[in-house]
């Protein structure tokens, strides 16, 4: 039972560490003060970049009692405003699904080596993020649970394919050795209701085990309280769905 007088405290902080082909790249980690030893998050953020609402999502994760880190996915893209990065990106096409393995794995290796680290490991992202924590829990071993949050294009037709992106991550649900939580907004057009229904379809058809849960009235991005999209009920559930999931996983 929760006691009012326990001691609480949390260090958060940008680290560095090695990403995809040893490249050092920076992260955002978050994390309970107290000897642990703690499970974890690594959060993958979204197209609008390494942004203010990862930093704050972050810290939510540490607040429920996980070590978190971010990593910058666009670290080599250069420095600006992450709306500035973020344009770079989506002129260069995105950043290659390899890289986003890479610099995954990279995060999770660093904080299997923190003292205070349990060994257990979630993958979280929304919108691209989500794409690539699915993509990066198929793709990696050791993952323990992984949240896909409105995850555009992990249903992909061939014309949406390119050298950055070789493999729709659909393909390699065949390979997922984990749960998966999966949020969606019914309005949504990538994923597409549709597009939803068929990523269920193949989990079902290779034996996965997941949760998926969708909402009505709500549309891509539904849980960024500082843009219109915001849907205060739905975003709320969700939020709950999520750390019932990992408080079963983790």
């Amino acid at each position: 039972m929760y006691q009012t007088q326990d001691y609480e405290g949390m260090l958060a902080e940008t680290v560095t560490l090695s990403g995809d082909g040893c490249a050092l790249i920076n992260a955002y980690l978050a994390r309970p003060l107290g000897a642990g030893p703690f499970p974890a998050v690594v959060l993958l953020h979204h197209m609008p970049g390494w942004d203010e609402w990862y930093r704050e999502a972050t810290r939510r994760f540490a607040h429920h009692g996980y070590i978190a880190l971010s990593p910058n996915l666009y670290f080599r893209v250069g420095h600006g405003t992450p709306e500035d990065v973020a344009v770079k990106v989506r002129a260069d096409g995105g950043i290659p699904d390899s890289q986003v393995v890479g610099d995954t794995a990279g995060s999770m290796a660093f904080i299997r080596s923190l003292p205070y680290a349990d060994g257990k490991m979630g993958l979280f992202g929304t919108c691209s993020g989500g794409r690539h924590a699915y993509l990066a829990a198929c793709r990696i071993p050791d993952v323990d649970a992984v949240i896909d949050c409105w995850g555009g294009g992990v249903v992909a037709s061939e014309a949406d394919l390119n050298p950055r992106r070789p493999v729709a991550p659909i393909d390699y649900t065949a390979d997922l050795a984990c749960p998966l939580l999966g949020i969606f907004g019914d309005d949504d057009s990538s994923p597409s209701p549709e597009q939803v229904d068929r990523h269920e379809r193949v989990l079902i058809e290779h034996g996965k085990t997941y949760e998926f849960h969708r909402y009505p009235g709500a549309g891509h991005g539904f849980f960024y309280y500082h843009r219109p999209n915001y849907r205060q009920q739905q975003a709320v559930d969700g939020w709950e769905r999520i750390f019932s999931f990992l408080a079963k996983y983790l």
